[in-house]
């Protein structure tokens, strides 16, 4: 199952932003003179160097919460807190636990731009650890050759889909409403499925579909990601912060969904 959902709307990070100053910089390059032509491709080059730093910067926070998740799931599992947490609380506990994060990864979606920059962050790494401490289970479930099958897997596929999302001119910023009507339907169909057709075969069908849907939603986030930092490049530092935590937020779920889905299509169960 998917543990998480992308924020979408109210922020505008679905629409294709327009980057006005990189549309200028290389205008005045084709019809100013020699001097100020060198000048604003001077001023395009830094822009584009700029991105490239944010861009790696939203990675760079998406790596860290990675790195939580899994120090937490293994610490989780070895202590068996997680296991001593249901026992105590039972299918209760396991549903507040499910909506604290779900609702945790809505709130940072949508007050982004009203809190500082370093709350963003920590209650990113906040939800990275509580979804490590879920993680945990999947140790009850899968034998560590298969976990570390699949987050090998995981990782080199994630890295051939960013690469792609970068490269490709297939505007996938316009597919953003589909792919996300896409992952209700998704969910919806997971939760009847887990009660009303139990069994491996079904868990397979969805975990293929659930994976080719967050293939392409890594594509459109790694164009979002990039678009984003175009359309705030002018907002400060700050702004840049908040963005990057958002954008690793997505990356982040767009991985994580990714490394289950193909466990469990390739996991051998205990």
């Amino acid at each position: 199952m998917t543990f998480g959902q992308q924020p979408q709307g109210g922020n505008g990070y679905n629409q294709q932003p327009q980057n006005q100053y990189q549309y200028n910089a290389q205008q005045s390059y084709a019809y100013a003179p020699n001097g100020t032509a060198a000048i604003n491709a001077q001023a395009t080059y830094a822009f584009e160097e700029a991105q490239r730093i944010s861009v790696t910067k939203a990675y760079g926070e998406m790596t860290i919460g990675l790195v939580i998740t899994a120090v937490v799931a293994v610490l989780a599992q070895m202590s068996g807190a997680y296991v001593a947490f249901l026992q105590a609380t039972g299918l209760i506990g396991f549903i507040l636990f499910a909506v604290v994060q779900v609702g945790l990864a809505v709130f940072l979606g949508a007050r982004i731009m009203t809190i500082k920059s370093s709350t963003a962050r920590v209650m990113f790494y906040v939800y990275s650890a509580l979804m490590g401490f879920t993680l945990s289970s999947i140790f009850m479930i899968y034998d560590l050759g298969s976990i570390g099958l699949a987050l090998g897997i995981c990782a080199a596929f994630f890295f051939v889909l960013t690469m792609f999302g970068m490269t490709t001119k297939i505007n996938m910023l316009k597919a953003g409403p589909i792919l996300f009507a896409g992952l209700v339907v998704l969910i919806v169909a997971e939760l009847l499925l887990t009660f009303l057709f139990p069994g491996d075969t079904m868990l397979m069908v969805v975990s293929a579909i659930g994976l080719v849907l967050f293939a392409a939603m890594t594509v459109h986030d790694a164009q979002q990601t990039r678009a984003i930092f175009n359309e705030y490049a002018g907002y400060g530092p700050e702004m840049i912060k908040k963005v990057s935590i958002i954008c690793a937020l997505n990356l982040y779920l767009d991985f994580v969904n990714i490394f289950l889905y193909i466990l469990q299509l390739l996991g051998n169960r205990d």
